[in-house]
């Protein structure tokens, strides 16, 4: 018997956007389930924004279809903006206005949705219900935009780079908030350049790099299909030049190798073989280590596979 069919609650299919001679979106197909939380990664530029911008109806393709519940905004606009919710990259709220004021103008625009007290506390700005958005630091902006986004109790929800700009505290917050979300039920899409928040938050990522997909899967699948156990960062001090890669790639157990600003990262699939090559290496040159770690291979490592740079060079 076949497996049954997955409902898709996104459709993105030969998406394509330029703006003069710079293209944007380059023929993106992806689709996102039911109550899935898809993830874009790549770094700025990488055309995450725009392919989102498209999908919220706020831009126009210039080739491709997306469908949204089953629904276009062709055909179906008044519906789309009824049952879906957008965050924004950076929203511009009034400064003069209350939280409490900001989320009934927000409440308003929908037919139906949560209480505005139910939405302040879902965000966790109850203490703040009576502060003027002036008033508010970053973590709590995003956190309002986040109230906003779910005043029409969306099923489809659109969170662009939810957390740029904010500190460690303040972003681990927003995961929270979005992990509630995802096990709501709610179809998320979620365009970010953390690594660590694609991991954490998202059932499958589309890592993205000069408007196309390069590689999708789980973060789990993502990781395994580069092929490494483990990644080794050094660097050392002293006048020595530059090594040569090609020599560090071809130490035993050594899968690749890449640097960048006096770091070097070595893909290994034998960290046992390859540590000990390594130092037999660098000793026969003399250089002394000022650094050396070692990690388990993250989606950052998948992007350098995939691009030979890393997610945060751009």
């Amino acid at each position: 018997m076949e497996a049954p069919v997955t409902p898709l609650s996104l459709s993105i299919r030969g998406l394509r956007k330029s703006f003069g001679n710079v293209v944007a979106v380059d023929g993106i197909d992806v689709g996102a389930s039911n109550g899935e939380c898809l993830g874009l990664l790549g770094p700025n530029g990488a055309g995450k924004t725009t392919t989102i911008e498209i999908c919220e109806g706020l831009t126009r393709p210039d080739a491709g279809e997306v469908e949204l519940l089953g629904l276009s905004w062709r055909h179906n606009a008044d519906e789309l903006r009824q049952r879906i919710g957008i965050q924004l990259q950076e929203t511009q709220f009034s400064d003069k206005l209350t939280v409490e004021e900001t989320l009934r103008l927000f409440r308003s625009f929908y037919r139906s949705g949560p209480s505005v007290f139910d939405l302040i506390a879902a965000v966790r700005l109850e203490e703040k219900r009576a502060a003027r958005v002036m008033g508010l630091s970053g973590g709590q902006k995003q956190r309002l935009a986040l109230a906003c986004a779910l005043a029409g109790n969306p099923d489809l929800l659109f969170l662009d780079e939810p957390t740029t700009g904010l500190d460690p505290q303040a972003r681990r917050q927003v995961w929270e908030l979005v992990a509630q979300l995802k096990h709501s039920g709610r179809t998320i899409i979620l365009t970010t350049h953390y690594m660590e928040e694609a991991e954490r938050l998202c059932d499958r990522v589309a890592i993205i790099d000069h408007g196309r997909i390069m590689a999708l899967g789980t973060p789990r699948e993502l990781i395994a299909s580069i092929g490494i156990g483990h990644v080794v960062e050094f660097a050392f001090n002293g006048v020595t030049g530059p090594l040569e890669l090609s020599t560090l790639a071809a130490l035993e157990g050594v899968r690749g190798a890449h640097a960048e600003n006096g770091l070097y990262r070595l893909s290994v699939s034998e960290l046992h073989r390859s540590v000990p090559a390594l130092f037999e290496h660098l000793a026969g040159q003399g250089i002394e280590l000022s650094e050396l770690r070692t990690h388990s291979p993250t989606l950052e490592d998948v992007f350098v596979a995939l691009t030979g740079r890393r997610l945060r060079d751009e």
